[in-house]
């Protein structure tokens, strides 16, 4: 029973109090919370923009130890006016790849953490003022689930892929053709389980990019996103040809453009015996330049009459953005020898890894590692941390850009480099001889070799120019314009189901290069 002298006493008064000292301790322990949680978000933050940064300047330890190897012997051969004039020059151009990486470091910095400060601001009075909405525990909450996302969750998914990307040629979905001493030649088979290859079929080779690899044109196959299986898938004899593993076998560390053509000649001949039908020979990226150089020689001559390049540099010194890059390097540091390394056996081959980097170097504005930083964590910022679903095409994409850079033999860069350096003549004569033979554009155009060329719109790896300036001037060909950049054929657009379909005609009769492999079947 309650003493009589507290009948006047508010007693809902003292359930206020005790609400609100309720409230206000719950208040005090989030903003205690809250720099705990923002503390272990910076932690995180630290620690990613480090993993970024030694993820870039990996490739640089390979390439200071060629440099200076190469410089032990250049030193020798010019005066020492020269070689301070040229080391000059080098630290000019390095002064301008760190002030575009600072300039485009600082935006992104800049714009990420701007909107981050009114965010906080908001929770902030949130907090303080008792307002619906994001609080400050909240929002410390999230941008510690945000960087661990990023920084530990997303490099376990992009590992945790690999069981499903690119080519596993043990899972019973692929037959050994042939091999030699330097490649394996594997047909793909259907994997829709609908099609049935037409043995009679007009057969296509698939020639992958040396230094990207082949798995990128088996993105992912179980989810309909696979180049060379958008061909098989419509019961089209398909081969891809793979280079076996250059660390391991030494006649790919020494092989040439003449080994390449020869071993594609072999091949060609085993398929036109076996499906009756000369063969279409189909470049991607890197592996439609060597295509076409294997095409020129005439050593293919009665076994291919068709060609398809995808994405593919025919002439590199018309690509703006990385003449312009080279341009400014001293002619003296133009050379392949500051990105080899020497093998125990005392091979040389080009460093893999060490070529990619020029390639971000060259676009150190997207690639810079704060921007490539900050450019993730916004994309994860676009909702709920805890909702996000890490897909697999941007786990196997990263996967591909991260892990799959392959070494390549010295003289097959070589090929690429003078591509890159040396213009198509103005009669159409390659920068590259092949079996001491001068290759000429105009040739296809003498056997009437249909090609059919596919650029990127997007690509700035191999822009327009790259790839379709010189064939247009020299050759009769058809040109097909995919949206997006440069791997989106091989991604985006080899899912059956999409805009831009491989084999499908889309945007005003642009034919895919499955659409023409299968009208050259009809034919």
């Amino acid at each position: 029973m309650r003493d009589d002298r507290l009948n006047g006493f508010p007693w809902q008064s003292c359930e206020a109090v005790k609400e609100l000292s309720c409230d206000l301790l719950n208040k005090q322990t989030g903003i205690l919370l809250a720099p705990m949680e923002l503390m272990k978000a910076s932690q995180t933050y630290f620690h990613g923009i480090s993993s970024y940064y030694y993820d870039f300047l990996t490739p640089f330890w390979v390439a200071l130890n060629s440099f200076l190897t190469t410089e032990k012997r250049k030193i020798t051969e010019h005066n020492l006016g020269e070689t301070l004039q040229d080391y000059m020059e080098l630290l000019h151009f390095n002064l301008q790849i760190y002030k575009k990486n600072l300039i485009s470091s600082n935006r992104a910095a800049n714009e990420y953490h701007a909107g981050k400060s009114v965010r906080f601001f908001t929770a902030w009075l949130n907090t303080v003022f008792n307002r619906n909405g994001e609080d400050l525990t909240r929002y410390a909450e999230r941008e510690a689930k945000l960087t661990e996302l990023l920084v530990y969750e997303y490099p376990k998914a992009i590992k945790a892929i690999e069981p499903e990307f690119g080519f596993h040629f043990d899972d019973g979905g692929y037959r050994k053709a042939a091999e030699t001493e330097r490649f394996f030649l594997y047909q793909v088979l259907p994997r829709n389980g609908k099609a049935k290859v037409r043995p009679k079929g007009k057969p296509i080779i698939i020639l992958p990019p040396y230094v990207l690899g082949a798995s990128i044109l088996a993105f992912l196959p179980n989810e309909g996103k696979s180049y060379s299986h958008s061909f098989a898938d419509q019961g089209i004899p398909t081969y891809i040809r793979v280079l076996k593993n250059i660390n391991e076998t030494p006649a790919v560390q020494v092989m040439t453009g003449e080994d390449d053509c020869l071993d594609t000649r072999r091949f060609c001949e085993i398929i036109k015996k076996r499906h009756g039908h000369p063969v279409t020979l189909n470049g991607f990226c890197q592996g439609g330049f060597v295509a076409l150089l294997d095409l020129l020689t005439g050593e293919l001559d009665g076994l291919v009459d068709a060609l398809i390049t995808c994405v593919a540099p025919i002439d590199g010194t018309r690509s703006k953005s990385l003449v312009e890059y080279l341009d400014h390097i001293p002619q003296r540091f133009r050379d392949l020898g500051y990105a080899v390394k020497n093998l125990p056996n005392g091979n040389v081959i080009v460093d893999g890894k060490v070529m990619s980097w020029v390639y971000k170097l060259k676009s150190i504005e997207r690639e810079a590692p704060f921007f490539t930083f900050y450019r993730d964590l916004k994309m994860f910022d676009r909702s709920n941390p805890e909702e996000v679903q890490i897909t697999k095409t941007a786990a196997a994409l990263n996967y591909w850009l991260i892990y799959e850079r392959n070494d390549l033999p010295r003289a097959i860069c070589q090929m690429s480099f003078d591509s890159y350096t040396i213009p198509i003549s103005t009669d159409g004569a390659m920068p590259v001889k092949l079996f001491g033979r001068s290759l000429n554009l105009k040739r296809l155009n003498e056997m009437k070799m249909p090609w059919l060329l596919c650029y990127a719109e997007e690509d700035d790896l191999v822009d327009k120019d790259s790839a379709l300036g010189a064939a247009q001037d020299f050759c009769d060909i058809e040109v097909t314009v995919f949206p997006k950049g440069h791997g989106a054929i091989a991604t985006s657009w080899s899912l059956p189901t999409s805009e831009c379909a491989l084999h499908k005609t889309f945007r005003g009769g642009n034919r895919g290069p499955v659409r023409f492999q299968m009208d050259l079947d009809k034919q």
